[in-house]
């Protein structure tokens, strides 16, 4: 039920601080299911994976957080990217199914079976820190089409995509990794704009991320946390894979 975090890094100071000894340590002691890939070489987080699924009872699910590919977090020697707001202003999604495949194939070089993406967020408050150039715009409908294409390029090429994140962040003007936004709109707006994507991909996705936002019109509480949302990913949209 735990995903662990194989490093961190200091904003500051770009300092890395590799936490593999002590997941080793959970993975012994608890089993943990699940670790995430952030900084370092690939060469370097290849080794530590191997070694930590060498020590796992129950085999590991190993995730990254890699939106534009694995050089989001592996800054060594990693092609990188364009972001998802650049793939917005391409016209054929044939183009989007083959970046979905590249990204998968860069996974699975080091051994990682399911990627945090498609961000399906539509873009609809220019003043929105953290979503911005994360999203493929603010066309319900081109969203919905591309986190589509993103999502079936990994899935059908062996990783497993993790949409994100519900029931849509892009109406929020704070970072809901540094607070917790509050998002006044009508569940009706909600539900005629950044539902689209999530109601289109639902079925066929393998993970959901919701959002870290309090939707105030429908829940007092995060997404995360509101069996409301929840309730309604998996009964009204028919959602059957992992929520993280």
């Amino acid at each position: 039920m735990i995903v662990a975090r194989l490093s961190s890094m200091d904003v500051k100071t770009r300092k890395i601080t590799f936490l593999n000894e002590q997941v080793a340590d959970y993975i012994k002691k608890y089993n943990i299911g699940s670790v995430c890939v952030f900084q370092g070489s690939p060469e370097l987080q290849a080794s530590y994976l191997n070694s930590l699924k060498s020590l796992a009872k129950t085999p590991l699910l190993v995730t990254i957080d890699g939106e534009w590919g694995v050089a989001m977090r592996l800054f060594d020697s990693v092609m990188s990217l364009p972001r998802q707001m650049m793939l917005g202003a391409v016209h054929n999604p044939k183009i989007i199914y083959q970046y979905g495949k590249v990204v998968a194939d860069q996974c699975k070089r080091l051994g990682i079976q399911m990627n945090y993406a498609p961000v399906v967020d539509v873009n609809n408050n220019p003043n929105n820190p953290v979503i911005n150039d994360r999203s493929f715009g603010e066309d319900k409908f081109k969203v919905a089409l591309f986190g589509t294409q993103y999502m079936k390029g990994m899935q059908d090429n062996g990783v497993m995509a993790c949409a994100k994140h519900f029931p849509g962040h892009g109406g929020v003007g704070a970072d809901s990794h540094t607070a917790l936004p509050v998002d006044e709109r009508p569940l009706s707006a909600i539900k005629e704009h950044d539902l689209v994507p999530f109601s289109q991909l639902a079925t066929l996705l393998n993970g959901v991320m919701p959002a870290h936002v309090v939707y105030s019109a429908f829940d007092s509480r995060p997404a995360g946390f509101s069996p409301s949302w929840l309730g309604m990913l998996r009964e009204s949209l028919g959602f059957k894979g992992c929520i993280f």
